[in-house]
C-alpha cells in the first residue's frame, strides 16, 4: 500500500480594498471625536445651565424694580437674556478645546496621517462645531429667554414673541454662540495650547472689549464697536447695555468677518507647520 502525498492548497486571501477618504468620512470622524470627548458634554452643559440659570436669577431679582421704574434707567430687554453674556464662555472654550486637545494628546498626528489634506480637516471641524453650537445655542437662547421672561411677565413687563427684536435675539443667540465657537476653534488652531488660548479668548471677549473704551476720542469709540465680543453679542441681546455699539446685524457681520479672518490665518499656519 502506498500513500500519495498531496500538496496543500494555497489559500487565497483577499484584502479589503482601502476606503477612499471622502469629505463625508472626514466630517463623520470629526463628529465622533467631538461627541466622544467627556469635556464636550460638560462644556455644553455649563453653557446651557449658566445662561438659563443666571438669566432666571437676575430677572427674578430685578423684575419688581423694573415694574416700579426703579432699575436705574435699564429696560426689561436688557435682562431677559442676560445670562447669555456668561454662557458664551462655554461656546468659546469648546471651540478652543476641539482644536487644541488634539495637540495636547498627540492625536493630531494620527488625524493628519489618515487625512493629509489639512484644509479639509479644518473645514470639517468648523462644520461639526458650528452645526452643533447652532442647534444647542438656539435652544439655550430660547430657554434663557423663556426663563427670564417668566419672571418679567409676572410683574407685567414681559415680552411676546411678536414684539420687536424678540425673534431676532432668539435666532441671533444661536448664530452668535456658533460663530463664537468657531472663533475659539481658530484661536485654538493658531495657538495650539488650551490654557493659553482660553486666556487670550476670554481676555479679547470680556476684558479688552471694555478696556479699549478708555482710549480717548473716535479711536476708542470704534475700537469698542469692533472688538469681537462687543460686535457679535448685540445680535443676541434684545436691548444692549451699551447703546453706542453697532446695530445687531451689522455687528454680527463684522464678527463673522473677524472670525473668517482668524480662521484663514490659523488654517494657513496649520497647513505649513509640523504637527
Amino acid at each position: 500500500m502506498t500513500i500519495t502525498a498531496t500538496e496543500p492548497r494555497a489559500v487565497r486571501t483577499h484584502a479589503a480594498p482601502p476606503q477612499r477618504v471622502t469629505f463625508g468620512r472626514i466630517v463623520s470622524a470629526e463628529w465622533t471625536k467631538v461627541r466622544s470627548v467627556r469635556s464636550t458634554m460638560w462644556t455644553l452643559a455649563s453653557m446651557i445651565v449658566v445662561s438659563v440659570g443666571l438669566t432666571a436669577l437676575i430677572c427674578w431679582a430685578v423684575a419688581g424694580d423694573l415694574a416700579a421704574g426703579d432699575a436705574g434707567g435699564e429696560t426689561p430687554g436688557s435682562f431677559v437674556n442676560w445670562g447669555m453674556m456668561f454662557g458664551q464662555i462655554g461656546a468659546l472654550v469648546l471651540g478652543i478645546i476641539v482644536a487644541s486637545a488634539e495637540y495636547s494628546s498627540g492625536m493630531i498626528r494620527s488625524t493628519l496621517a489618515a487625512v493629509p489634506r489639512r484644509w479639509a480637516v479644518l473645514l470639517a471641524k468648523t462644520m461639526v462645531l458650528g452645526g452643533l453650537l447652532l442647534v444647542l445655542g438656539t435652544i439655550t437662547s430660547v430657554a434663557s429667554f423663556a426663563a427670564g421672561n417668566a419672571f418679567l411677565s409676572a410683574e407685567g413687563v414681559g415680552f411676546a414673541l411678536d414684539d420687536p427684536g424678540v425673534l431676532r435675539s432668539l435666532i441671533g443667540g444661536g448664530l452668535y454662540l456658533a460663530t463664537l465657537g468657531v472663533f475659539g476653534l481658530g484661536l485654538g488652531m493658531l495657538m495650539r495650547h488650551t490654557a493659553g488660548a482660553v486666556t487670550v479668548g476670554i481676555a479679547l471677549v470680556f476684558v479688552v472689549g471694555n478696556l479699549v473704551a478708555l482710549v480717548p476720542g473716535v479711536a476708542g469709540e470704534w475700537l469698542t464697536k469692533l472688538m469681537p465680543g462687543n460686535a457679535g453679542s448685540v445680535v443676541a441681546m434684545l436691548d444692549s447695555f451699551n447703546p453706542n455699539l453697532l446695530g445687531p446685524w451689522t455687528g454680527y457681520g463684522v464678527f463673522v468677518g473677524e472670525t473668517i479672518l482668524l480662521l484663514a490665518v490659523a488654517g494657513a499656519l496649520f497647513a505649513r507647520r509640523d504637527a
